[in-house]
């Protein structure tokens, strides 16, 4: 097992960690070992092994979603695993050659999201377009990042969804997004046109673009930060789970990273079978899976609906409202202060 020098961190960060206690305990909670001859009821749970190994010997056809995150094609360092930038062809074969092997395992009417940088997005559409049909792709601006002296800063993210065929779900009604209105128009008698009136301001549930100004990586002053450098947030995985799942669907995620996915679906009653390489960052998705037990909420989605960045204190407001009619709901994380919050 690797296991990295603790870092010093302030009394205030909330990065999760793993303690001596939790792996011992976690350990035995995570599926190893290849088994001898091919599985034939779908596994949930966190799989530590290589995902190309243990996709000759799931069962075919059981996943209704595949939300692929792989390396990107770039140099990084995943707890000491050196991914190495490549050719755009050697890396677009790489990819191919992943999706071929996992194809198999979805059904017919199964939805796929690829995630991607702008460079890598070069080798997805070509690969997906070879297996899937490619109907979008979405673009999520990110909040950090470095800023540049000779290029323009890059912060945005891509993703690309693909479905096995013309049957497919997609609940948009599950994915709406709450925006300040900023122009509202009215009735002639007045009354809101399409938009809702509210003493915390005037907002209008939009159906979901493909453009994504609302997603915060995971940080510091965020429970579900860990240590992982390329973590999605719950947020993101949320809207892809609801578009396109139902519930106690299957969900795979075959380059699980910290347990995002995991979390997620266990919070929206999907089913979901991960798949990561490192035993650290699969002890840190099973501790928060504990968390995930008894903690449902999910930073920046309250009473049924996704919210802007920046506004935990209407969210907070909103899920009172609902709390006393209607009793718990999905609410945003309790974060440390809302001057920490960028939802």
């Amino acid at each position: 097992m690797t296991t990295s020098i603790p870092k010093q961190r302030s009394p205030r960060n909330r990065t999760l960690t793993l303690s001596e206690e939790d792996r011992n305990r976690l350990s035995p909670t995570l599926i190893t070992g290849l088994p001898k001859r091919p599985v034939i009821s779908p596994r949930t749970g966190i799989i530590h092994g290589d995902c190309g190994d243990w996709a000759k010997l799931l069962p075919p056809g059981h996943v209704d979603l595949l939300f692929l995150d792989p390396p990107y094609n770039l140099d990084k360092s995943f707890n000491g695993k050196k991914f190495a930038r490549q050719s755009i062809e050697a890396y677009t074969d790489w990819l191919d050659s992943t999706l071929h092997s996992l194809k198999h395992l979805l059904k017919p009417t199964a939805s796929i999201y690829i995630c991607a940088d702008w460079f890598t997005s070069l080798s997805v559409f070509q690969a997906a377009s070879r297996h899937f049909i490619v109907r979008n792709r979405i673009t999520w601006e990110r909040e950090k990042g470095r800023g540049a002296k000779s290029n323009w800063k890059n912060s945005s993210e891509d993703i690309w969804f693909c479905t096995m065929s013309q049957e497919y779900t997609f609940n948009v009604e599950s994915v709406k997004l709450r925006r300040k209105v900023i122009a509202p128009y009215t009735h002639a008698t007045g009354e809101p046109k399409d938009w809702e009136r509210d003493k915390d301001g005037n907002f209008r549930d939009t159906h979901p673009s493909n453009l994504w100004t609302d997603i915060t990586i995971p940080f510091w002053s965020m429970p579900e930060n860990t240590d992982h450098p390329t973590q999605k947030s719950e947020k993101l995985v949320a809207k892809i789970v609801l578009a396109s799942t139902n519930s106690d669907d299957f969900v795979f995620d075959p380059f699980l990273g910290s347990g995002t996915t995991s979390v997620v679906s266990k919070k929206l009653g999907r089913r979901c079978l991960g798949i990561e390489i490192d035993e650290e960052y699969c002890l840190l998705a099973a501790k928060r899976l504990e968390s995930a037990i008894t903690n449902k909420t999910i930073q920046g989605f309250t009473d049924g609906v996704f919210w802007e960045r920046n506004t935990l204190a209407k969210q907070l407001t909103s899920q009172e409202k609902s709390s006393n009619g209607s009793g718990s709901r999905h609410v945003a994380q309790d974060l440390f202060s809302l001057e920490n919050s960028h939802e």
